[in-house]
């Protein structure tokens, strides 16, 4: 890696799919794995284009039961490109014999560029050359240019090459699913338009998502075309004279039945690739918009740190680009980059749009209109387990119903086991906090006025009406759930799923009713009495939202807090043991399964659960948030409570990393790069043992980079504010980024050796006033003020952090 590259220099079959899902190409509306084109779908490569939010309901047989599930659709695969000599086989890397290969991503301008040298006989080699782009500026377009160049003969080389569009794409990228019905298309039909341009359609088989697609190809020789569905085939004959190169450019259109201003996907298909421009215009253009969003999204890290949060911040972008502003998707948790969770959208924009709302807040905006738009859904679900309010699925696709599956797959011991995630019903706090985030960064007081309250508003009703009172603890309880750790689904021996008073799912619902009844209080009356109207929300309801707010349960052991209650009553793994066995314990729930043993039995956690209250609330807040539970939390109980679940947790997510990093880092605890580094290194490294090659990890990814830019500056956004504690570590004890704070666009905040530097670009804006612990800042557009840090006191333990009251924050 360099600051601006993505290299891989050889060619290794076993890293394929890792390189794939690292190289893919996207611009929020559509994205193409970086597979090479002349190789098809196999054990070792993998092509796969996804449109953002094109699902596709199918029901398979799995394990003597009739199994519903929704995926993201692999759509036809417009890159296929091959090649040979006449009358011998194609060339691919596994066929043939490579001299040398090389796979660049340039970061900069968005594009993939590869370099394969293969031996044609004794005397010849082909030098095969290809730039790919999916293009950022028209969302709809794809190209790739190829070039090749004979070596080591006189006499001129003939060279056949073919190019299809290919509709018999299945969705086979995952393993484990394959025991599940694949086959999303249907309908495939192909023809011409013209001497160089194909056209394939097909239709999603019960979504009836139609999608229409068309190639252009252009060599500077004739084109000839046949049709054998499900393929759409183009075929050119190079001559390649010795020293010469020969060009054959591919521009290719997609459209589905979804897109907005179109009548028929195929006829725009068709007509967008008549009119797009040829490869040298198509990629200054593309090269424009992404130094635009580079300009928007900037982050200077030095360092080894640097160039990957360069990479994530670059695959956030493919995935959640300005285009998606127009759309009606979620944040899918694996990106556009491959089939893993079937596309599915879980709580991981808890750790995106927090990102996105200083940079992209028009995209958060849609993000939470996605679930605004399924709120009535969300009602209905909760209806169907006898409560009120908004129940969020914990997955989610098209429509919004609950997608997690009934059945998952334990490879290590191949049989199928009830899944039952979907009682994560904390999703709907997360999606709260998104609200609220996105409300306090941007200042949209019109979305919070509106369709943020209502979310807000029901979410809190489902959480009121969830929580039972328990006369021996004079306290509320919330039952039946399942906690962010995902291991715990049930108490050891317990016939039914379902944990009681999960801490982390307990305190976030009494935030989210504080919160709530702070919007409430502070709507315009008129808005008020028509929320009140339209909702039936009435004055002992809101009651009795205070009474809850103040009395959830929230258990404890031996001086800690407990992950939920009975949690201190489980037996002690041998951590020891089982590291010794198996060397990799990420997955330490198929582990104890393989064996006929369960994690249930034991104090072993997946991923941050009781720690990512750290992760969402600074330390005072989160010591309000306790003391108005009744309950005290000092310095010594965090501390201890961190310590515990260090020891314990198996880090079988790659968010597990960032979260615990990020609550180390604010105590300058020396552990806290350590995390940090997983957390970079989980997906270019593949931590996950071959997951990345499924897709990344949109979550973590973008995670990091709020990790530099809220969690080592302690930067918050409340009270109309910014307000910023730094507290750097000494591996990324420099870095500056640029922000997008209420109207101000390209503020940029520097930290180097205890100074801050802030710029605030000329504007007719108002001043941007900075909080900092002991003094307050007011900087008008057009200035830039360097502030001097004080040193910072040593650790203070793992809780540490700005002492300083905090006030109820009001909505903007």
């Amino acid at each position: 890696m360099t600051g601006w590259t993505w290299e891989y220099e050889g060619y290794e079959a076993a890293d394929e799919r890792l390189r794939e899902s690292l190289c893919t190409l996207g611009n929020g509306r559509f994205a193409t794995r970086g597979a090479l084109p002349e190789c098809a779908a196999d054990g070792v490569h993998y092509p796969g284009t996804y449109v953002a939010g094109c699902y596709n309901r199918l029901t398979s047989d799995v394990a003597g039961r009739r199994v519903d599930n929704e995926d993201m659709v692999n759509l036809p695969n417009w890159l296929p490109l091959r090649f040979r000599l006449p009358g011998q086989h194609w060339l691919t890397p596994d066929t043939g014999t490579v001299l040398d290969h090389r796979q660049v991503l340039h970061l900069s301008t968005g594009t993939l560029e590869r370099r394969t040298t293969y031996a044609l006989d004794a005397r010849r080699t082909l030098e095969v050359r290809q730039r790919r782009l999916v293009h950022m500026a028209d969302p709809h377009l794809a190209a790739l240019r190829t070039q090749f160049r004979v070596d080591g003969v006189t006499d001129t080389t003939e060279l056949e090459v073919e190019a299809r569009l290919d509709g018999g794409v299945t969705n086979a990228g995952v393993p484990r699913y394959r025991d599940l019905d694949g086959h999303h298309l249907t309908h495939v039909h192909t023809g011409s338009t013209g001497a160089d341009t194909v056209w394939l359609r097909c239709r999603t088989r019960t979504s009836d998502i139609r999608v229409g697609m068309a190639a252009r190809l252009t060599a500077g020789s004739p084109v000839r075309d046949r049709h054998t569905p499900p393929y759409a085939v183009q075929a050119v004959r190079l001559r390649l004279a010795p020293g010469t190169t020969g060009t054959v450019d591919k521009t290719v259109a997609l459209h589905t039945s979804r897109d907005p201003a179109i009548s028929d996907p195929l006829r725009a298909a068709i007509d967008r690739v008549d009119r797009a421009p040829g490869f040298d215009a198509l990629l200054a253009a593309h090269t424009t918009a992404w130094a635009q969003l580079w300009r928007r999204a900037d982050l200077e890290v030095p360092g080894e740190a640097g160039p990957v949060l360069r990479l994530h911040l670059f695959h956030v972008l493919q995935t959640l680009s300005p285009h998606t502003a127009d759309l009606d998707v979620g944040v899918p948790a694996r990106g556009l980059h491959g089939e893993a969770y079937r596309g599915h959208v879980f709580w991981d924009e808890l750790f995106v749009l927090p990102y996105l709302n200083l940079h992209f807040p028009e995209v958060s905006r849609a993000l939470l209109r996605y679930r605004h738009r399924r709120l009535d859904q969300a009602r209905a679900a909760a209806r169907a387990v006898g409560r009120r309010g908004a129940l969020y699925p914990w997955q989610s696709g098209s429509d919004g119903r609950e997608e997690t599956q009934e059945l998952h797959l334990n490879p290590r011991s191949g049989r199928w086991l009830p899944d039952h995630s979907r009682l994560q019903r904390h999703v709907g706090s997360a999606i709260a906090y998104n609200v609220w985030q996105y409300c306090e960064a941007s200042g949209d007081a019109e979305f919070l006025h509106t369709k943020g309250a209502e979310m807000l508003l029901q979410i809190s009703r489902f959480w009121a009406d969830s929580a039972t009172y328990d006369e021996r603890l004079g306290r509320h309880r919330l039952r039946g759930v399942v906690g962010p750790d995902e291991y715990h689904d049930a108490y050891p021996g317990a016939t039914e799923p379902g944990l009681d008073d999960n801490a982390y799912t307990n305190v976030t619902a009494a935030w989210v009713l504080t919160r709530t009844l702070d919007v409430l209080r502070a709507l315009p009356e008129p808005r008020r009495r028509e929320l009140a109207e339209r909702t039936g929300l009435d004055g002992g309801e809101l009651e009795r939202w205070e009474d809850v707010s103040r009395t959830l349960h929230v258990p404890f052991h031996s001086g800690v807090i407990s992950q939920f209650e009975g949690y201190g009553d489980l037996a002690e793994l041998d951590w020891p043991q089982y590291r010794r066995r198996y060397g990799d314990i990420r997955r330490l729930d198929r582990i104890l399964e393989a064996e006929g043993d369960t994690v249930n039995r034991y104090q072993a956690s997946k991923q941050a659960d009781v720690l990512m209250l750290g992760y969402l609330f600074s330390p005072a807040e989160l010591h309000r948030l306790f003391a108005r539970l009744g309950h005290r939390l000092d310095d010594d109980i965090w501390r201890r409570t961190v310590d515990h679940y260090l020891a314990r947790t198996s880090h079988g997510s790659t968010l597990s990393g960032l979260v615990h990093g990020w609550v180390l880092a604010r105590a300058r605890r020396a552990e806290a790069w350590a995390f940090c580094q997983e957390a970079l290194r989980g997906d270019i490294a593949d931590l996950q043992g071959g997951t990345t090659g499924e897709g990344i990890h949109l979550g973590a990814m973008a995670g990091t980079l709020d990790l530099v830019q809220r969690g080592l500056t302690g930067l918050e956004t409340r009270e109309s504010a910014l307000w910023l504690d730094p507290v750097p570590l000494p591996e990324l004890s420099s870095y500056g980024f640029a922000l997008r704070y209420r109207g101000h666009w390209g503020v940029r905040l520097r930290l180097e050796r205890g100074r801050l530097e802030i710029t605030v670009p000329a504007s007719d804006r108002s001043p941007i006033d900075i909080r900092l612990p002991g003094r307050e800042v007011r900087i008008r557009p057009g200035q830039i003020r360097h502030l001097d840090l004080p040193d910072r006191p040593p650790d203070r333990g793992p809780h540490a952090g700005p002492r300083r009251s905090v006030s109820p924050s009001q909505p903007p």
